[in-house]
């Protein structure tokens, strides 16, 4: 099975939406160019970012077959599939049409609370289910559980078309544990994009990033630079969009982000309850600082 390079910037892409909550596939268009022209290496469809828990299965079938058409063969796709229900996810990945679309990003299951042996048992079936690499996807900001080290290396070595991990545990020893241990060839991607040079620092290979697709020329001018071992001018980069990256984050994701690309008209600000959008207050912080940043 060919292994996708992950190294630089992956963007988990939003869902724009109109004001009637309909799919706006125009601001998508402009979304996916935006991106491009800004640098990033490939794009994450379906994932928390897009409020995938609020899309409707034709939604989801019909905006990934849009990312596909005006992608057209530029940048690599990942796609979503996760849950907490394992024989689900494993039927979705068997009869999931691969056409278009390069891994599986996979989160950890949510609410249930697995042991890691539980862990480890859903993620090795969805290994001999997926018809394309899988990532791991260690979240437990969002689903309460935690994949240990240990956990994600087993795996790693156990599962060949298992080939990266996108950590967002914000564990730096945890992290460095994995990357001293893992296998010839297995990712580790952050998950966390302020501590995404942390992470490159200590040896990751980049980012799947949500403020990334909101200032994509400067997030990747940084991972490149990291990328290329100059951490200084990284450094300077990461300290410019420190703030910024808070804000996005600061009343939810992807109400954030989406603020910040309707400041620079490229999509709306609109998102699906039980989400809410950003406060005026928030987006004026964002102005006042999107003001400041060289373009």
């Amino acid at each position: 099975m060919n292994n996708i390079d992950l190294s630089g910037v992956g963007v988990a892409l939003i869902t724009p939406f109109k004001t009637d909550l309909s799919v706006d596939y125009n601001g998508l268009h402009a979304l996916l160019e935006h991106c491009i022209k800004g640098g990033v290496d490939y794009f994450v469809v379906n994932g928390t970012t897009a409020e995938n828990p609020v899309l409707s299965v034709e939604e989801k079938k019909s905006i990934l077959e849009f990312i596909i058409e005006k992608n057209a063969n530029r940048l690599p796709i990942i796609y979503g599939i996760g849950g907490n229900n394992t024989m689900a996810l494993v039927e979705e990945l068997q009869s999931f049409d691969v056409e278009g679309v390069s891994a599986i990003l996979s989160a950890s299951p949510y609410y249930n609370k697995p042991t890691q042996e539980g862990i480890y048992a859903h993620y090795a079936m969805l290994s001999q289910s997926s018809p394309l690499p899988l990532i791991l996807y260690n979240v437990p900001g969002r689903t309460s559980s935690n994949i240990s080290a240990e956990t994600t290396v087993r795996l790693a070595k156990d599962f060949g078309n298992i080939i990266a991990i996108k950590e967002a545990s914000g564990n730096l020893d945890q992290i460095t544990e994995i990357i001293l241990n893992r296998p010839p060839g297995f990712q580790v991607i952050s998950g966390d994009d302020n501590l995404t040079i942390h992470m490159m620092l200590l040896g990751a290979e980049g980012v799947i990033s949500v403020s990334g697709q909101g200032i994509p020329h400067l997030f990747c001018a940084m991972v490149d630079a990291a990328l290329e071992g100059n951490f200084s001018e990284a450094q300077a980069l990461h300290l410019s969009l420190f703030e910024i990256t808070n804000l996005l984050f600061a009343e939810g994701n992807p109400a954030g982000v989406k603020a910040l690309l309707d400041l620079q008209h490229i999509c709306g600000p609109t998102v699906r309850l039980p989400l809410v959008e950003a406060s005026e207050g928030l987006r004026e912080e964002m102005k006042e600082i999107l003001n400041g940043l060289i373009y």
